[in-house]
C-alpha cells in the first residue's frame, strides 16, 4: 500500500467529511498507514498508542494473529451472501459463542451492521412486540438525560435533547420522554428511580419500552453511576408491565470489568428484554452489531401480523464480520481480559487521581477499562489532540471531556504515557 501523499492529504481536506468536523477543517485528520498492537503508525512515521481503542472497538489492539487468520480463512470460502433465505456456518458459530456469553433468556439474535441500527432494530422489535398485542397506543420510549444511543432516527429520539449532539433536530424526530438519569457515584440515587416511577405511572398506557445504557452513559458525557439502579429499573418494567432494553453497545465484552455492563448490581445480573451489542463485538475489524431478545418477545411478534420483523440489512450476518466475532469471543473465553482490565482499572484510579488537584477539573471517574476527566469548561479538541500527538498518544476528547479506553492488551507504561499525557493538559500542578 501506498504512503499518505501530500495530494492525498489535499483530497481528504477537499472530498471527504470525517465525522462532527467540517471539510477543510482547521485542524486536519492524522494520517494513518499502519496498526498493530497498541500503535498506530502515522504517515511521517512516527507512532501513537491508541488510547481510544478505535472508537473502543479493538478491545485486542491492531493486527492481532488470530484475528486475522479468522479473516484470511473465511475470505477464502466467501465474503458475502445474502442472509435472507440463506445461512452459513460463520453466523452459525457467532450465534453459538454469544449464548454462551449473553444473559440468561437473551437467545434470539438479529445481526445487524451498527450500533446505531441494533438500536433502531430494538426500539421497532419493541412497538412491533405491542402491535401484534394489539396495544397500539404504546408507541413511546422512556429513557434517562444525558444518554447516548446512536445518529440514526430512532436512535436519536432516545438521546439527550440537550446534550446528546442531535438538538438540531428537535421536533423532526420522535418525541420521546425523558427522566433524571442517576447522579455519578456508587450510591443508588432514589430521586431518579422515584421519577422514572412517576413517568411509568402516569403514561404507562403509551410506552413501549425503557431504554438505558447500563452503569456508564458513553458519548452522552462519560457518566458513570450506581448499578443497583438497573435492579430498581427492572423492577419498575415489570410492575407497569414495559419492555426494559439495555443499550451495551460502548459497554459490552469486557469493558466495565464484567463481560456487560449489566452484570454489576449486588444481586446480581438484571436481564433487561432487548439487548443491543456492537463495538468490540467485531474486534475493531469489520462493522457488526446485533440486538438480542427473549422467546417472550419474539413469539408474539411471529404470532401477530405480518408474522415476521420488518427489518433486514443487507449485510446481516456478514460472514467476514462474524468469523472475526467468533473469533474475538474465543479469544475472550481464555478470561485474560479480566486481569487485563482490572490492571487497567487500578492503574487508571491510581494516576488519574492527581488531576482532581487542577482548579480545571470538575471530577475523574473510573470504571473498567474507561478513564475519565471531566474539565470544568469546554475543550479545544483540536489543540488538544496536536499535544497529545505531540507526546506520542492519540487521545481525542469532547466537549469538556477527555479520556481514554485503550485496548485491553495495553503495557503498564504505554498507558502511563495516556495517564502522564492527560495529566499534563489537565493543569495539574507538578509535585
Amino acid at each position: 500500500m501506498k504512503g499518505f501523499t501530500p495530494e492525498d492529504a489535499a483530497f481528504d481536506r477537499r472530498h471527504l467529511w470525517h465525522p462532527y468536523a467540517r471539510m477543510n477543517a482547521a485542524a486536519p485528520p492524522q494520517p494513518v498507514v499502519a496498526a498493530y498492537g497498541v500503535y498506530l503508525e502515522l504517515a511521517d512515521g512516527r507512532r501513537l498508542v491508541d488510547g481510544m481503542s478505535s472508537w473502543w472497538a479493538a478491545i485486542h489492539g491492531y493486527n492481532h494473529p488470530a484475528l486475522n487468520a479468522a479473516l484470511t480463512a473465511q475470505m477464502e470460502r466467501m465474503s458475502h451472501v445474502m442472509f435472507g433465505g440463506l445461512t452459513h456456518p460463520a453466523a452459525v458459530g457467532l450465534g453459538q459463542r454469544l449464548l454462551r456469553v449473553l444473559p440468561a433468556g437473551l437467545d434470539r439474535i438479529f445481526f445487524c451492521d451498527s450500533g446505531s441500527v441494533a438500536v433502531e432494530v430494538a426500539i421497532k422489535m419493541a412497538l412491533q412486540y405491542w402491535q401484534a398485542r394489539g396495544e397500539t397506543s404504546r408507541t413511546r420510549l422512556v429513557t434517562i438525560r444525558r444518554g447516548y444511543h446512536g445518529d440514526t432516527f430512532a436512535a436519536m429520539s432516545v438521546c439527550d435533547p440537550d446534550t446528546g449532539m442531535h438538538h438540531l433536530f428537535r421536533g423532526v424526530v420522535p418525541q420521546q420522554l425523558f427522566v433524571r438519569a442517576p447522579e455519578c457515584g456508587e450510591k443508588l440515587d432514589k430521586a431518579a428511580v422515584a421519577e422514572a416511577e412517576a413517568a411509568l405511572a402516569k403514561c404507562g398506557s403509551e410506552i413501549a419500552a425503557v431504554i438505558v445504557e447500563p452503569v456508564v452513559q458513553g458519548a452522552g458525557g462519560m457518566r458513570i453511576y450506581a448499578a443497583d439502579y438497573l435492579t430498581r429499573l427492572r423492577e419498575l418494567c415489570d410492575r407497569y408491565e414495559t419492555l426494559l432494553i439495555f443499550d451495551e453497545i460502548a459497554t459490552g465484552f469486557g469493558r466495565t470489568g464484567r463481560m456487560f455492563a449489566c452484570e454489576h448490581p449486588a444481586g446480581g445480573v438484571v436481564t433487561p428484554d432487548l439487548m443491543c451489542i456492537g463495538k468490540a463485538l467485531g474486534a475493531g475489524y469489520l462493522a457488526l452489531a446485533a440486538t438480542v431478545t427473549n422467546a417472550r418477545v419474539a413469539g408474539t411478534i411471529e404470532a401477530g401480523e405480518p408474522g415476521v420483523f420488518m427489518h433486514g440489512p443487507t449485510y446481516m450476518a456478514n460472514p467476514l464480520a462474524c468469523a472475526v466475532a467468533s473469533a474475538n469471543l474465543d479469544l475472550l473465553a481464555g478470561g485474560g481480559w479480566r486481569t487485563q482490565v482490572a490492571a487497567i482499572e487500578a492503574q487508571l484510579r491510581h494516576e488519574l487521581e492527581p488531576c482532581r488537584v487542577s482548579k480545571r477539573v470538575r471530577d475523574v471517574r473510573v470504571k473498567g477499562a474507561i478513564g475519565v476527566v471531566e474539565m470544568r469548561e469546554a475543550v479545544d479538541v483540536g489543540g488538544l489532540c496536536r499535544r497529545f500527538v505531540e507526546r506520542g498518544v492519540w487521545i481525542r476528547p469532547f466537549l469538556n471531556l477527555i479520556y481514554v479506553m485503550p485496548p485491553y492488551i495495553i503495557a503498564e507504561e504505554k498507558l502511563s504515557m495516556l495517564t502522564d499525557a492527560i495529566v499534563e493538559v489537565s493543569g495539574t500542578p507538578h509535585k
